[in-house]
C-alpha cells in the first residue's frame, strides 16, 4: 500500500519543469482523478529556485548518503539536507512511501525515469510507465543499494526520479513540461492500480542499466582536450559500439569508443561541466 507520496521539485533550483508542476499543483490542486490519494507537493531548495541556479554552495542531490547525514553540515545545501532528513525521515525510518523527485537535463533524454532498485513494485512501475508512456525510457541506477545512494529520494521508503530534457537550465519549455506532466500522472495511476492490486500483467520492458561515468579527456593541467563528437551529440540512449566515434580532439581528430556497446545518456549534460563528465555508460537489459 503507498499511502504517503511526496512529489518534489527544485532540488536542482534552475529545472524549471518540476519546479513550475509542483506550484501549478500547490495553487490548483493535484488534478482530481487521484484525490483519493495523499500527495505532499513541496519545493526542496528555494534559495537556488530563487537565484535560479543549479545549487548555492554544494549539489543537494548528492548530500543524502548515511555519511554525510552523521556529519556535521559544512554547506548550505548540506545544512538543508539536514533539515529534509529530519522532516521526512530519518532515512530508512521515513514515513514517505513514495517520494518522486523530478529533475530537468540539458540532454536530449526525453522522459526518463530512475528507479533504484529492481524489486516487484519497481519493476511493475517501470513497465506500467513504459507502457503508458512507450516513448520513455527507463534508467536502472541499481550499481549499489538505494540506501547507499546520495539523492534525495532515497530519504522515502521508495524513491524515483523523473528526469526529462532537453531542456536548457533556467528555461521552461511547454513541450518537457508536457512530458514531466505525462510520466508524473502515469507514475500516480500505476500507484492507484497498484493500491487496489488491479496492476495489469504486463509483458517484460527493455531498461537501461547505469555502469559508470566518463569523463573528457584532460591534460595534465585538467584543460579538456576533446569535446562531443557530432555522431554522438544528442544521441541519448542510442548503441555505441567499438570504433565509433564518441569525442572530437580539438585538433580535429576523432576518439573512438573502445570497449563492449554502450547506451550512453546524459551526453554533454551542462550540469556537469566541473566533474567533466562527458556522459554516463549504461546496457540494455529488461525488467
Amino acid at each position: 500500500m503507498i499511502a504517503n507520496i511526496t512529489i518534489v521539485g527544485g532540488t536542482h533550483g534552475n529545472e524549471t519543469s518540476g519546479i513550475q508542476l509542483v506550484r501549478n499543483w500547490q495553487q490548483f490542486g493535484v488534478p482530481s482523478a487521484y484525490k483519493g490519494l495523499s500527495i505532499d507537493c513541496y519545493l526542496s531548495n528555494m534559495a537556488a529556485i530563487d537565484a535560479n541556479v543549479r545549487f548555492v554552495e554544494e549539489d543537494l542531490n548528492r548530500q543524502f548518503t548515511p555519511a554525510l547525514l552523521a556529519r556535521q553540515p559544512q554547506c548550505q545545501e548540506a545544512r538543508l539536507a539536514h533539515a529534509l532528513n529530519q522532516q521526512w525521515g530519518p532515512k530508512g525510518e521515513s514515513d514517505i512511501d513514495l517520494l518522486i523527485d523530478i529533475h530537468n537535463t540539458t540532454s536530449a533524454m526525453g522522459a526518463t525515469l530512475i528507479i533504484l532498485q529492481a524489486d516487484e513494485f519497481h519493476t511493475q512501475l517501470a513497465r506500467y510507465v513504459k507502457q503508458q508512456m512507450p516513448e520513455a525510457n527507463i534508467l536502472v541506477e541499481d550499481e549499489k543499494p538505494p540506501a547507499e545512494h546520495a539523492y534525495l529520494c532515497s530519504i522515502g521508503k521508495r524513491g524515483i526520479m523523473i528526469e526529462v530534457g532537453a531542456q536548457p537550465q533556467g528555461v521552461l519549455r511547454a513541450d518537457v513540461y508536457d512530458l514531466t506532466e505525462r510520466m508524473a500522472l502515469a507514475i500516480l495511476d500505476f500507484v492507484k492500480a497498484y493500491n487496489s492490486d488491479s496492476v495489469p500483467e504486463l509483458p517484460p520492458c527493455d531498461v537501461f542499466r547505469f555502469i559508470e561515468n566518463i569523463t573528457f579527456p584532460l591534460s595534465e593541467d585538467g584543460e579538456r582536450l576533446a569535446m562531443i563528437h557530432p555522431a554522438l551529440q544528442d544521441n541519448d540512449f542510442a548503441p555505441v559500439s567499438a570504433g565509433e566515434p564518441v569525442f572530437l580532439s580539438f585538433d580535429g581528430q576523432p576518439q573512438t569508443w573502445q570497449g563492449e556497446t554502450i547506451y550512453p545518456h546524459f551526453i554533454n549534460e551542462a550540469a556537469y561541466h566541473k566533474l567533466h563528465v562527458a556522459f554516463a555508460t549504461a546496457t540494455k537489459a529488461q525488467l
